[in-house]
């Protein structure tokens, strides 16, 4: 059971692991699996004191299960400083509440002078903005952060900075602009996790645009460069997202003409893409509901198994 292999992890503070198996295997979990992970989960974060794990523990207490220990990570938080304030300030928007959030990115800045710590903060802030949909804000606030992360020596989270401008510059409406910045991102960025994001934003832009063709091939390269990073997942996601939105739009055809090179690319996950190609063809009414069945039942991991039942609408 994978409640066991996390509770197992977390013993043996293997806890890097255990976040990143809390995180996918979430919705795997019945309450009473998850309440036993979140109770040893949160014992560790203590024992380790380590703030992530602590946030996470928060988040999924008042999401799934409505039990609000947010006074309790307050109180840790606040005690270590920078680092308990930024993941107070991103548990706080994560749980809905922006302004306080706003509030503890600004009480970082009154207190800081160090310029990246300054830039983690203003990027914070704009994260904030753009989820209110205040995109000319969060602009100023990304502008903010390139500037203070510039004057530091951390080259990876000045790239991060500038990748998100491009996207926000998409939001704000200036295809033409974010295109032109994210290509021009794309020679400066070292392969893997940011080169990715370059090809999420991408693929957004392409979705937005409805060409695509253009939208399956910038997920493909995403999946490639986040191959062996936690950025995997969020890549891995964004491609059953766009799958979903070409279903309900019965443009079946792109789905079945596009998991093909992602099996060549991918062969690891050969199994699942064949059978989002099957579905596909079933909807398009080009083969049978049995040859669908037949490939769902040769995927033996759960969680792409329950994936491609939720694509076939749990008809098949």
């Amino acid at each position: 059971m994978e409640s066991e292999k996390i509770v197992k992890a977390l013993k043996e503070g293997r806890l890097y692991e255990a976040k990143g198996l809390i995180t996918k295997e979430i919705d795997m979990l019945s309450d009473e699996e998850l309440k036993e992970v979140l109770e040893v989960a949160e014992e560790k974060a203590r024992e380790y004191e380590d703030l992530e794990l602590y946030k996470i523990v928060t988040y999924y207490y008042a999401e799934f299960l409505g039990i609000d220990k947010l006074v309790e990570f307050e109180e840790f938080a606040r005690k270590k400083g920078f680092e308990g304030l930024m993941e107070l300030a991103d548990l706080y928007d994560l749980l809905g509440f922006p302004e306080k959030a706003l509030e503890t990115y600004r009480e970082i800045l009154k207190n800081e002078r160090d310029p990246e710590k300054l830039g983690e903060a203003y990027f914070g802030i704009a994260t904030v903005h753009e989820e209110l949909q205040e995109y000319d804000k969060a602009l100023e606030m990304i502008k903010k952060t390139i500037e203070n992360l510039e004057k530091s020596t951390n080259r990876e989270k000045l790239l991060r900075a500038k990748i998100y401008e491009g996207y926000l510059i998409f939001e704000a409406g200036e295809k033409v602009k974010a295109k032109e910045k994210l290509a021009r991102l794309l020679p400066e960025v070292p392969r893997g996790e940011l080169k990715a994001q370059i090809h999420l934003a991408f693929e957004e832009i392409f979705e937005d645009e409805e060409n695509y063709e253009a939208a399956m091939q910038e997920c493909l390269y995403a999946l490639l460069e986040a191959r062996g990073t936690n950025f995997f997942e969020i890549a891995f996601d964004s491609l059953v997202d766009l799958i979903w939105q070409l279903m309900l739009e019965d443009d079946f055809e792109e789905i079945y003409n596009s998991m093909p090179m992602f099996k060549a690319a991918i062969p690891e996950f050969e199994g699942f893409f064949e059978g989002v190609r099957r579905i596909a063809l079933y909807k398009d009414g080009k083969i049978g509901r049995e040859d669908v069945s037949e490939i769902i039942t040769k995927v033996k991991d759960e969680r792409l198994a329950s994936i491609l039942e939720f694509l076939g609408e749990a008809e098949l």
